[in-house]
């Protein structure tokens, strides 16, 4: 079992303190019911928050070669923002819907074909949201190596990218997290197990 480490730890407690990470009853986008509910959108309210996510970011990034961030939207662009500021990392971003005027952008912010880019996003699950903003990145002439996120729900995004040829790499597994908040007494335990039972079951 791999450890938290002091600012791991620390990070885990205060997502979980800013309600990021819920433990109940949760209808999920697919219709299941599930015991945990990762929403990362609520961290633009927190800046500090904000801020300490962005530099659990660095240590990964730092491991890396690469000339830009693109964030996914919409979670991970506050998120890619705040990464950008504090390692000056230049950001671009691959719009959801593409621009029906002006220019008609589909990938916002300067980069040059050729470049290689790291995803930022920060969550995860399956890797499907993945591989859309990768497509759209490398039609546009960039190169996507790695991706970087904050949480990795261990669901099975890792083994697909992995699978063509990208390396997920995370801040936060849902594993040690809550290993780590069992031996802490920071959540029920019968939560902590309920939550191991229904994330060992494959999504539909």
């Amino acid at each position: 079992m791999v450890e938290l480490n002091p600012s791991q730890a620390s990070l885990a407690d205060d997502l979980l303190s800013a309600g990021c990470i819920k433990f109940g009853e949760f209808t999920l986008k697919s219709g299941l019911k599930s015991p945990i509910y990762i929403d990362l959108r609520g961290i633009i309210t927190y800046p500090k928050l904000l801020a300490q996510i962005a530099q659990a970011y660095l240590p990964l990034l730092s491991a890396l070669q690469f000339s830009r961030i693109a964030g996914l939207p919409y979670a991970a662009i506050p998120i890619a923002t705040a990464i950008s500021l504090q390692g000056n990392y230049p950001m671009i971003y691959p719009r959801k819907e593409v621009k029906t005027y002006g220019t008609k952008a589909e990938i916002e912010g300067e980069y040059h074909a050729g470049e290689t880019v790291v995803v930022i996003d920060d969550l995860a699950t399956t890797g499907g949201s993945k591989f859309e903003a990768i497509e759209k990145l490398t039609s546009a002439g960039l190169v996507v190596k790695d991706v970087v996120v904050l949480i990795d729900r261990q669901s099975g995004a890792k083994e697909s990218l992995a699978q063509a040829g990208y390396s997920l790499r995370a801040v936060l597994t849902i594993t040690q997290t809550l290993d780590y908040w069992e031996k802490t007494g920071k959540v029920e335990k019968d939560k902590i197990k309920e939550t191991r039972k229904f994330l060992s079951q494959p999504l539909i």
